[in-house]
């Protein structure tokens, strides 16, 4: 069955030619010198057009003023249906709106802050159910402990991730500047997870590491790696001083008139 597309609207003159009976639509809201010029005419329906005028507030750049006026069939007279401020291609408009669990960054939680989670977190699954995390299972089984929920398969994969990617993993600067030799999982000081994360991260126990106390993945690395050993200086033998005696020449040394030492001989001093 074929469409038949839509007649586009005809512009009716008389309310195209409408242009200050718009103009005083807006000057009874706002002062006139908030107007700026004629922009364009749209024709919106049968005897319904809109006219553009530039807006000139303060914070409004880029923004137009739009006033759509009609008029009933045989009459010239024409009214006002409504008076808005539109943004023009080129407006300055604040970011679209996120719901707050969007705008939520890392750190954004401070003291004395509550965030409460929505029932339907992916990262989370209810406690009643598999955890499909064995260590999880034997540790809730043993302690007799039960939680309302327990982190979802997603929600481990997606921290693992998270972890990876960020500044603890095998990609940060100071892992890439220590010694290829100096990565986590063959360090004294690093401490594996239980569970599935167990494998591949583990919590950094050195005080005096940047990354003390903090997740780290196994193959991130720096400086204070427990095998990072200072290698010790070469001793070096200091060579005994060797005088040539077939080589000395004496030369005789004036003394000072009426001195001590002026009534004593000369004595001969080497000279290489």
């Amino acid at each position: 069955m074929s469409r038949i597309a839509a007649r586009p609207a005809k512009l009716d003159q008389v309310c195209a030619d409408a242009v200050d009976i718009a103009r005083d639509a807006i000057t009874d809201v706002v002062d006139a010198s908030e107007v700026g010029e004629h922009l364009e005419v749209i024709a919106e329906g049968d005897r319904l057009v809109t006219h553009l005028f530039e807006c000139h507030l303060a914070g409004y750049r880029g923004w137009r003023w739009a006033v759509t006026v009609t008029r009933v069939s045989r009459s010239k007279h024409v009214t006002v249906c409504e008076t808005v401020l539109l943004p023009g291609p080129d407006a300055l408009m604040a970011p679209g709106w996120l719901p707050w669990n969007e705008r939520l960054q890392p750190g954004d939680l401070g003291v004395g802050d509550l965030l409460p989670t929505a029932p339907d977190d992916e990262r989370l699954a209810p406690g009643y159910l598999e955890s499909d995390d064995p260590a999880v299972e034997e540790a809730t089984w043993e302690l007799g402990l039960g939680r309302a929920r327990v982190m979802s398969r997603f929600g481990r994969q997606d921290t693992a991730q998270r972890w990876y990617d960020g500044d603890h993993g095998p990609e940060a600067p100071i892992s890439v500047a220590a010694p290829r030799t100096a990565r986590c999982g063959s360090c004294g000081f690093y401490l594996p997870l239980a569970g599935a994360l167990r494998q591949a991260f583990g919590v950094c126990g050195n005080l005096y590491a940047p990354d003390d106390g903090r997740a780290v993945s196994i193959d991130h690395g720096c400086g204070a790696h427990s095998e990072t050993l200072q290698e010790p200086e070469a001793h070096v033998e200091e060579l005994p001083t060797i005088y040539d005696d077939s080589e000395v020449e004496a030369v005789a040394v004036s003394r000072a008139s009426g001195s001590v030492e002026g009534d004593e001989p000369a004595e001969p001093y080497g000279h290489g």
